[in-house]
Protein backbone atom coordinates (compact mmCIF):
# COMPACT_ATOMS: atom_id res chain seq x y z
CA UNK A 1 0.00 0.00 0.00
CA UNK A 2 2.74 2.26 0.80
CA UNK A 3 4.82 1.38 -2.59
CA UNK A 4 1.50 1.88 -4.81
CA UNK A 5 1.39 5.59 -2.52
CA UNK A 6 4.63 6.77 -3.35
CA UNK A 7 4.35 5.57 -6.93
CA UNK A 8 1.32 7.29 -7.36
CA UNK A 9 3.29 10.95 -6.50
CA UNK A 10 6.28 9.53 -8.25
CA UNK A 11 4.15 9.51 -11.64
CA UNK A 12 2.67 12.41 -10.68
CA UNK A 13 6.29 14.25 -10.61
CA UNK A 14 7.54 12.23 -13.62
CA UNK A 15 4.68 13.98 -15.55
CA UNK A 16 5.75 17.18 -13.89
CA UNK A 17 8.76 16.53 -16.11
CA UNK A 18 11.13 16.12 -13.44
CA UNK A 19 14.44 14.04 -13.33
CA UNK A 20 13.21 10.24 -12.63
CA UNK A 21 15.82 10.48 -9.43
CA UNK A 22 14.49 14.00 -8.56
CA UNK A 23 10.73 12.54 -8.90
CA UNK A 24 11.59 9.87 -6.81
CA UNK A 25 12.97 11.69 -4.06
CA UNK A 26 10.12 14.38 -4.18
CA UNK A 27 7.64 11.43 -4.14
CA UNK A 28 9.71 10.23 -0.68
CA UNK A 29 9.57 13.51 0.83
CA UNK A 30 5.85 14.04 0.19
CA UNK A 31 5.51 10.50 2.00
CA UNK A 32 7.36 11.47 5.00
CA UNK A 33 5.61 14.50 5.39
CA UNK A 34 2.42 12.83 5.14
CA UNK A 35 3.70 9.90 7.54
CA UNK A 36 4.54 13.13 9.70
CA UNK A 37 0.88 14.48 9.19
CA UNK A 38 -0.60 11.47 10.11
CA UNK A 39 1.67 10.58 13.15
CA UNK A 40 0.32 13.92 14.57
CA UNK A 41 -3.03 13.49 14.01
CA UNK A 42 -3.33 10.09 15.61
CA UNK A 43 -1.33 11.75 18.72
CA UNK A 44 -4.18 14.09 18.86
CA UNK A 45 -6.47 11.54 18.63
CA UNK A 46 -5.00 9.34 21.24
CA UNK A 47 -5.10 12.11 23.74
CA UNK A 48 -8.43 13.24 22.94
CA UNK A 49 -9.96 9.50 23.78
CA UNK A 50 -7.16 9.30 26.68
CA UNK A 51 -8.18 12.70 28.53
CA UNK A 52 -12.24 12.73 27.67
CA UNK A 53 -12.56 8.62 27.70
CA UNK A 54 -10.29 7.00 29.64
CA UNK A 55 -10.23 9.84 32.06
CA UNK A 56 -13.97 10.04 32.42
CA UNK A 57 -14.19 6.62 33.56
CA UNK A 58 -11.08 6.91 35.78
CA UNK A 59 -13.18 10.03 37.45
CA UNK A 60 -15.95 7.34 37.55
CA UNK A 61 -14.18 4.51 39.41
CA UNK A 62 -15.25 3.72 42.76
CA UNK A 63 -11.39 4.44 44.12
CA UNK A 64 -9.64 7.83 44.40
CA UNK A 65 -6.42 6.95 44.00
CA UNK A 66 -6.41 7.09 40.44
CA UNK A 67 -7.71 10.01 39.93
CA UNK A 68 -4.13 11.86 40.77
CA UNK A 69 -2.95 10.47 37.31
CA UNK A 70 -5.02 13.00 36.03
CA UNK A 71 -3.47 16.50 35.56
CA UNK A 72 -0.41 15.54 35.63
CA UNK A 73 0.48 15.58 31.76
CA UNK A 74 0.37 11.30 31.86
CA UNK A 75 -2.30 11.36 28.84
CA UNK A 76 0.09 14.03 26.94
CA UNK A 77 2.97 11.53 26.94
CA UNK A 78 1.43 8.23 26.94
CA UNK A 79 -0.45 9.66 23.60
CA UNK A 80 2.83 11.07 22.52
CA UNK A 81 4.48 7.73 22.15
CA UNK A 82 2.22 6.86 19.22
CA UNK A 83 3.78 9.57 16.60
CA UNK A 84 7.49 8.88 18.24
CA UNK A 85 7.05 4.75 17.15
CA UNK A 86 5.40 5.22 13.85
CA UNK A 87 7.88 7.40 12.56
CA UNK A 88 10.66 5.04 14.42
CA UNK A 89 9.27 2.21 12.61
CA UNK A 90 7.78 3.36 9.21
CA UNK A 91 10.27 6.11 7.77
CA UNK A 92 11.97 3.50 6.13
CA UNK A 93 9.43 2.08 4.28
CA UNK A 94 8.10 5.92 3.16
CA UNK A 95 12.08 6.58 1.99
CA UNK A 96 13.41 3.67 1.76
CA UNK A 97 16.09 5.79 -0.75
CA UNK A 98 16.46 8.39 1.38
CA UNK A 99 19.37 7.00 3.22
CA UNK A 100 21.11 10.32 5.06
CA UNK A 101 17.24 11.54 6.15
CA UNK A 102 16.09 7.87 6.98
CA UNK A 103 18.90 7.82 9.45
CA UNK A 104 18.35 11.45 10.71
CA UNK A 105 14.62 10.81 11.37
CA UNK A 106 15.56 7.62 13.05
CA UNK A 107 17.87 8.82 15.07
CA UNK A 108 15.56 11.66 16.64
CA UNK A 109 12.78 9.53 16.55
CA UNK A 110 14.96 6.98 19.49
CA UNK A 111 15.90 10.06 20.99
CA UNK A 112 11.93 11.16 21.28
CA UNK A 113 11.25 7.93 22.64
CA UNK A 114 13.64 8.79 25.42
CA UNK A 115 12.71 11.66 26.43
CA UNK A 116 9.31 10.88 26.28
CA UNK A 117 9.01 7.51 29.01
CA UNK A 118 11.51 10.01 30.76
CA UNK A 119 8.15 12.44 30.97
CA UNK A 120 6.18 9.75 31.41
CA UNK A 121 7.44 8.39 34.83
CA UNK A 122 8.16 11.96 35.66
CA UNK A 123 4.49 12.15 35.68
CA UNK A 124 4.38 9.13 37.88
CA UNK A 125 6.28 9.90 40.55
CA UNK A 126 4.22 13.17 40.47
CA UNK A 127 1.38 11.76 40.73
CA UNK A 128 2.47 9.60 43.56
CA UNK A 129 3.24 12.30 45.13
CA UNK A 130 0.44 13.12 45.12
CA UNK A 131 -1.33 10.44 46.79
CA UNK A 132 1.28 10.14 49.18
CA UNK A 133 0.61 13.31 50.25
CA UNK A 134 -3.12 12.96 50.79
CA UNK A 135 -2.07 10.67 53.50
CA UNK A 136 -1.76 12.21 57.00
CA UNK A 137 1.63 10.61 57.84
CA UNK A 138 2.96 13.21 54.77
CA UNK A 139 2.92 15.93 56.69
CA UNK A 140 4.89 14.37 59.28
CA UNK A 141 7.38 12.29 57.06
CA UNK A 142 7.48 14.26 53.53
CA UNK A 143 8.81 12.87 50.98
CA UNK A 144 9.34 15.67 48.12
CA UNK A 145 12.90 15.52 48.72
CA UNK A 146 13.53 11.88 47.98
CA UNK A 147 11.36 12.43 44.68
CA UNK A 148 13.51 15.29 44.09
CA UNK A 149 16.73 13.16 44.18
CA UNK A 150 14.29 10.11 41.99
CA UNK A 151 13.78 12.95 39.52
CA UNK A 152 17.71 13.91 38.81
CA UNK A 153 18.64 10.36 38.66
CA UNK A 154 16.05 9.68 35.85
CA UNK A 155 17.04 12.97 34.11
CA UNK A 156 20.63 12.38 34.52
CA UNK A 157 20.26 8.94 32.90
CA UNK A 158 18.01 10.49 30.23
CA UNK A 159 20.41 12.87 29.12
CA UNK A 160 23.44 9.95 28.87
CA UNK A 161 20.85 8.06 26.94
CA UNK A 162 20.22 10.98 24.14
CA UNK A 163 24.04 11.87 24.68
CA UNK A 164 24.70 7.55 23.63
CA UNK A 165 21.79 7.82 20.92
CA UNK A 166 23.20 10.81 19.23
CA UNK A 167 26.76 10.33 19.65
CA UNK A 168 26.04 6.10 18.36
CA UNK A 169 28.80 5.17 21.08
CA UNK A 170 27.79 2.70 24.04
CA UNK A 171 26.41 4.08 27.47
CA UNK A 172 29.53 2.09 28.87
CA UNK A 173 32.20 4.06 27.17
CA UNK A 174 30.09 7.36 28.32
CA UNK A 175 29.96 6.48 32.08
CA UNK A 176 33.88 5.94 31.81
CA UNK A 177 33.92 9.18 30.20
CA UNK A 178 32.06 10.91 32.89
CA UNK A 179 33.85 8.95 35.77
CA UNK A 180 37.01 11.96 34.78
CA UNK A 181 34.29 14.68 35.34
CA UNK A 182 33.49 13.08 38.94
CA UNK A 183 34.79 15.50 41.07
CA UNK A 184 32.98 18.76 38.38
CA UNK A 185 29.73 16.58 39.26
CA UNK A 186 30.31 16.47 42.72
CA UNK A 187 30.89 19.98 43.07
CA UNK A 188 27.64 21.21 40.60
CA UNK A 189 25.75 18.68 42.40
CA UNK A 190 26.74 19.43 46.33
CA UNK A 191 23.82 21.29 47.09
CA UNK A 192 21.62 18.68 46.29
CA UNK A 193 23.62 15.77 47.26
CA UNK A 194 23.88 17.97 51.31
CA UNK A 195 20.16 18.50 50.76
CA UNK A 196 19.55 14.98 50.31
CA UNK A 197 21.32 13.93 53.17
CA UNK A 198 20.26 16.63 55.29
CA UNK A 199 16.40 15.64 53.85
CA UNK A 200 16.65 11.80 54.89
CA UNK A 201 17.94 13.00 58.69
CA UNK A 202 15.57 15.33 59.06
CA UNK A 203 12.83 12.49 57.99
CA UNK A 204 14.03 9.69 60.28
CA UNK A 205 14.47 12.03 63.18
CA UNK A 206 11.43 13.31 62.41
CA UNK A 207 12.83 16.89 63.42
CA UNK A 208 10.70 18.73 60.94
CA UNK A 209 7.00 18.40 59.69
CA UNK A 210 5.01 20.77 57.48
CA UNK A 211 3.12 22.47 59.56
CA UNK A 212 5.20 22.83 61.80
CA UNK A 213 6.37 26.80 63.37
CA UNK A 214 10.31 26.55 63.50
CA UNK A 215 12.54 30.42 63.95
CA UNK A 216 15.51 30.33 62.44
CA UNK A 217 17.54 33.16 61.83
CA UNK A 218 15.12 35.35 60.19
CA UNK A 219 12.70 33.01 59.12
CA UNK A 220 9.99 32.52 61.89
CA UNK A 221 6.57 31.27 60.38
CA UNK A 222 4.94 27.66 59.39
CA UNK A 223 6.98 25.49 57.18
CA UNK A 224 4.74 24.65 53.78
CA UNK A 225 7.37 22.50 51.91
CA UNK A 226 10.19 20.35 52.70
CA UNK A 227 12.11 19.95 49.29
CA UNK A 228 15.52 18.49 48.14
CA UNK A 229 17.68 21.50 48.63
CA UNK A 230 15.65 24.10 50.43
CA UNK A 231 13.01 24.27 53.24
CA UNK A 232 10.26 27.15 52.61
CA UNK A 233 8.93 28.88 55.70
CA UNK A 234 5.62 31.24 55.46
CA UNK A 235 6.58 34.14 58.41
CA UNK A 236 3.64 35.57 60.03
CA UNK A 237 3.79 38.65 57.68
CA UNK A 238 3.08 36.10 54.68
CA UNK A 239 6.90 36.48 53.59
CA UNK A 240 8.21 33.23 52.61
CA UNK A 241 11.68 32.62 53.29
CA UNK A 242 13.81 29.86 52.21
CA UNK A 243 16.04 27.48 54.30
CA UNK A 244 19.23 25.47 53.02
CA UNK A 245 17.79 21.77 54.10
CA UNK A 246 21.03 20.79 55.48
CA UNK A 247 21.53 23.80 57.32
CA UNK A 248 18.87 22.51 59.88
CA UNK A 249 21.03 19.54 60.32
CA UNK A 250 24.34 21.47 60.80
CA UNK A 251 22.73 24.81 62.39
CA UNK A 252 20.65 25.16 66.06
CA UNK A 253 16.72 26.15 65.27
CA UNK A 254 14.04 26.31 67.34
CA UNK A 255 10.84 23.84 66.37
CA UNK A 256 7.87 24.82 68.42
CA UNK A 257 5.93 21.95 67.43
CA UNK A 258 6.71 20.59 71.35
CA UNK A 259 4.51 23.94 72.87
CA UNK A 260 1.30 22.65 70.01
CA UNK A 261 1.33 19.26 71.25
CA UNK A 262 1.86 19.85 74.75
CA UNK A 263 -1.86 21.91 74.73
CA UNK A 264 0.22 24.86 76.22
CA UNK A 265 1.88 27.48 75.59
CA UNK A 266 4.33 29.30 78.56
CA UNK A 267 3.53 32.92 79.18
CA UNK A 268 6.63 33.77 81.42
CA UNK A 269 6.37 37.83 81.59
CA UNK A 270 7.52 40.15 84.86
CA UNK A 271 6.56 43.53 86.21
CA UNK A 272 8.79 45.38 88.52
CA UNK A 273 7.07 46.31 92.33
CA UNK A 274 8.13 49.56 93.82
CA UNK A 275 10.75 48.60 96.77
CA UNK A 276 9.06 51.40 98.98
CA UNK A 277 5.41 50.19 98.69
CA UNK A 278 6.06 46.89 100.00
CA UNK A 279 5.10 47.09 103.97
CA UNK A 280 3.83 44.26 106.73
CA UNK A 281 0.47 44.38 106.93
CA UNK A 282 -1.47 45.86 109.98
CA UNK A 283 -4.90 44.53 111.15
CA UNK A 284 -6.82 47.33 109.38
CA UNK A 285 -4.95 45.88 106.43
CA UNK A 286 -5.66 42.21 106.88
CA UNK A 287 -9.39 43.24 107.66
CA UNK A 288 -9.51 44.46 104.47
CA UNK A 289 -8.02 41.82 102.59
CA UNK A 290 -9.84 39.59 103.67
CA UNK A 291 -12.76 41.17 101.87
CA UNK A 292 -11.01 39.66 98.73
CA UNK A 293 -12.50 36.21 98.35
CA UNK A 294 -9.54 34.23 96.50
CA UNK A 295 -7.33 35.19 99.60
CA UNK A 296 -9.85 35.11 102.47
CA UNK A 297 -8.96 31.31 103.68
CA UNK A 298 -5.22 32.36 102.64
CA UNK A 299 -5.21 34.93 105.16
CA UNK A 300 -7.18 33.59 108.14
CA UNK A 301 -5.29 30.68 107.93
CA UNK A 302 -1.71 32.08 107.87
CA UNK A 303 -2.22 34.89 110.27
CA UNK A 304 -3.69 31.78 112.58
CA UNK A 305 -0.25 29.96 111.77
CA UNK A 306 1.62 33.42 112.70
CA UNK A 307 -0.43 33.76 115.97
CA UNK A 308 0.25 30.70 117.27
CA UNK A 309 3.88 30.23 116.14
CA UNK A 310 4.53 34.28 117.61
CA UNK A 311 2.12 32.79 121.11
CA UNK A 312 4.59 29.40 121.30
CA UNK A 313 7.58 31.29 120.66
CA UNK A 314 6.63 34.13 123.54
CA UNK A 315 7.29 37.00 120.65
CA UNK A 316 6.35 40.74 121.48
CA UNK A 317 4.18 41.28 118.91
CA UNK A 318 3.85 45.16 120.16
CA UNK A 319 6.52 45.82 117.48
CA UNK A 320 6.27 45.28 113.73
CA UNK A 321 9.82 43.91 113.45
CA UNK A 322 9.63 41.10 115.85
CA UNK A 323 8.22 37.30 114.97
CA UNK A 324 6.05 36.30 111.74
CA UNK A 325 4.23 38.91 109.90
CA UNK A 326 2.11 38.74 106.73
CA UNK A 327 3.21 41.72 103.97
CA UNK A 328 0.98 42.85 101.46
CA UNK A 329 3.42 41.31 98.27
CA UNK A 330 2.85 38.07 99.75
CA UNK A 331 -1.00 38.43 100.20
CA UNK A 332 -0.94 39.74 96.62
CA UNK A 333 1.82 36.91 95.03
CA UNK A 334 -1.14 33.92 96.94
CA UNK A 335 -4.00 36.47 95.44
CA UNK A 336 -2.48 36.14 92.45
CA UNK A 337 -1.39 32.45 92.12
CA UNK A 338 -5.11 31.73 93.12
CA UNK A 339 -6.40 33.44 90.25
CA UNK A 340 -4.15 32.15 87.37
CA UNK A 341 -5.50 28.70 89.27
CA UNK A 342 -9.12 29.61 88.80
CA UNK A 343 -8.07 31.48 85.28
CA UNK A 344 -10.26 28.41 82.86
CA UNK A 345 -8.16 29.92 79.79
CA UNK A 346 -4.92 27.89 81.38
CA UNK A 347 -3.39 24.52 80.69
CA UNK A 348 -3.82 23.68 85.47
CA UNK A 349 -1.69 20.51 83.90
CA UNK A 350 1.01 22.34 83.67
CA UNK A 351 3.12 24.50 86.15
CA UNK A 352 1.66 27.80 87.44
CA UNK A 353 3.81 29.80 89.58
CA UNK A 354 4.26 33.00 90.85
CA UNK A 355 7.88 34.24 91.78
CA UNK A 356 9.42 36.80 92.69
CA UNK A 357 13.54 37.42 90.79
CA UNK A 358 16.15 39.38 92.10
CA UNK A 359 15.86 42.69 93.12
CA UNK A 360 17.17 45.42 90.77
CA UNK A 361 17.67 48.99 90.71
CA UNK A 362 14.27 49.63 89.21
CA UNK A 363 12.10 47.48 92.68
CA UNK A 364 10.86 43.38 92.71
CA UNK A 365 10.55 42.07 89.87
CA UNK A 366 7.40 39.68 89.87
CA UNK A 367 7.50 37.01 87.48
CA UNK A 368 4.00 35.32 86.21
CA UNK A 369 5.15 31.80 84.39
CA UNK A 370 2.23 29.69 83.57
CA UNK A 371 0.66 28.31 79.67
CA UNK A 372 -2.29 29.16 78.01
CA UNK A 373 -4.52 26.70 77.47
CA UNK A 374 -4.68 27.71 73.72
CA UNK A 375 -1.57 27.58 71.80
CA UNK A 376 -2.66 29.44 68.41
CA UNK A 377 -0.63 33.74 68.55
CA UNK A 378 -4.51 35.48 68.60
CA UNK A 379 -5.63 33.59 71.54
CA UNK A 380 -2.35 33.44 73.18
CA UNK A 381 -2.02 37.08 73.00
CA UNK A 382 -5.43 37.93 74.51
CA UNK A 383 -5.13 35.37 77.58
CA UNK A 384 -1.32 37.32 78.25
CA UNK A 385 -2.94 40.64 78.12
CA UNK A 386 -6.10 39.50 80.06
CA UNK A 387 -4.48 38.98 83.43
CA UNK A 388 -1.98 41.22 82.74
CA UNK A 389 -4.61 43.98 82.70
CA UNK A 390 -6.35 42.70 85.52
CA UNK A 391 -2.81 42.91 87.40
CA UNK A 392 -2.05 46.57 86.50
CA UNK A 393 -5.84 47.00 88.00
CA UNK A 394 -5.83 45.11 90.93
CA UNK A 395 -2.38 45.98 92.05
CA UNK A 396 -3.07 49.42 93.95
CA UNK A 397 -5.73 47.42 96.05
CA UNK A 398 -2.59 46.01 98.00
CA UNK A 399 -0.86 48.88 98.62
CA UNK A 400 1.77 48.24 95.89
CA UNK A 401 2.48 49.93 92.97
CA UNK A 402 3.67 49.29 89.73
CA UNK A 403 7.53 50.46 89.54
CA UNK A 404 7.78 53.01 86.27
CA UNK A 405 10.17 56.24 85.43
CA UNK A 406 8.80 59.28 86.06
CA UNK A 407 7.26 60.89 82.03
CA UNK A 408 7.01 64.70 81.32
CA UNK A 409 3.84 64.55 82.81
CA UNK A 410 4.72 63.32 85.73
CA UNK A 411 7.57 65.60 86.80
CA UNK A 412 5.39 68.69 85.55
CA UNK A 413 2.62 67.67 87.96
CA UNK A 414 5.36 67.48 90.82
CA UNK A 415 6.71 70.76 90.14
CA UNK A 416 2.77 72.45 89.87
CA UNK A 417 2.46 71.15 93.51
Amino acid sequence: MITKYLALFEKLFNDLRFEPATARDLSQGVGLITLFIISFLLFFLVKWLLKNVVGKLIRKSKTKYDDFFLGRKLEKRLAFLVPVYMIKELAYYFAPDLDSLNAFITVWARVGEVTTYTGILLSILDSLSDIYNSFDVSKNKPIKGLLQVIKIILIIICTLLVIAVLTNRDLGNIFIGLGTMSAVLMLVFKDPILGFVGGIQLSTNDMVRIGDWIVKGNADGTVTEVGLTTVKVKNWDNTISTIPTYSLISDPFINWRGMTESGGRRIARSFTIDIDTVKFCTPEMLERYKKFQIVTDYITKTEAEITEYNKSNNIDTSTLVNGRRQTNIGIFRAYLTEYLKQNPNLNHNLTILVRQKDPTEFGVPMQVYCFSAKTDWLSYEAIQNDIFDHIYAVINQFDLKVFQRPSSYSINMMNDR
